[in-house]
């Protein structure tokens, strides 16, 4: 088997780590059981990270990376401001690829972990989400596609709520809870009262 590069390693052991941790919660996986399910053993776990912890953080830490890559290259393809946030509604990363995993092990963590450094990380992955939404937000308002009635801060609020409490339902696997009978769905119904007066219009 080929010897895998830093990082490749790297990515590969966070990729096994968010798989451990998504089943065993945080404080539950074990270092041993990280290295066993990546293939390596311990010393190659810290050969990358200091320790379980640092493990963890940076896999937040790149779960937000992505997130924000992922946004980026939504809101690039729209046309205008509008679109641009219906685009950036819609791409909610708990229900898509990796992001659907990760985001499970960073929903729960919130609830279990007590350490300082890891509910820091929490709140800047938030805030740093937070602010990608902001921009955009602030972009509808100045172009006249959304109403300036609450502040960008909290409307961008509002929708990284909105979208966390939609993931984490999915993910329990309320399969009705997302749209009703006629096909509309909950991005629809936000994108409909913030865009168009209430009235649910797909996008072009």
């Amino acid at each position: 088997m080929a010897r895998l590069r830093a990082t490749e390693r790297r990515a590969q052991l966070l990729d096994t780590a968010a798989a451990v941790f998504a089943q065993r919660g945080y404080t539950g996986a074990t270092t041993s059981e990280l290295a066993e399910a990546a293939g390596v053993s311990e010393p190659i776990i810290y050969r990358h990270f200091k320790s379980k912890k640092d493990l963890f953080i940076a896999l937040v830490e790149q779960t937000g990376q992505d997130t924000l890559a992922l946004w980026d290259r939504e809101v690039k393809a729209a046309k205008g401001a509008a679109q641009r946030l219906e685009r950036l509604i819609k791409a909610n990363p708990m229900l898509t690829g990796a992001g659907r995993v990760r985001y499970r092990v960073i929903i729960a963590a919130m609830t279990e972990v007590e350490e300082p450094e890891i509910r820091e990380a929490l709140q800047r992955h938030l805030q740093t989400l937070h602010a990608f939404i902001l921009g955009e937000v602030q972009r509808a308002q100045d172009g006249g596609v959304v109403s300036k009635r609450f502040s960008p801060q909290l409307t961008a609020w509002v929708l990284v709520e909105i979208a966390i409490g939609f993931g984490t339902l999915t993910a329990l696997g309320l399969t009705e809870h997302g749209h009703d009978a006629s096909g509309v769905s909950v991005d629809d119904v936000i994108t409909a009262v913030m865009l168009h007066g209430g009235s649910v219009k797909p996008e072009a």
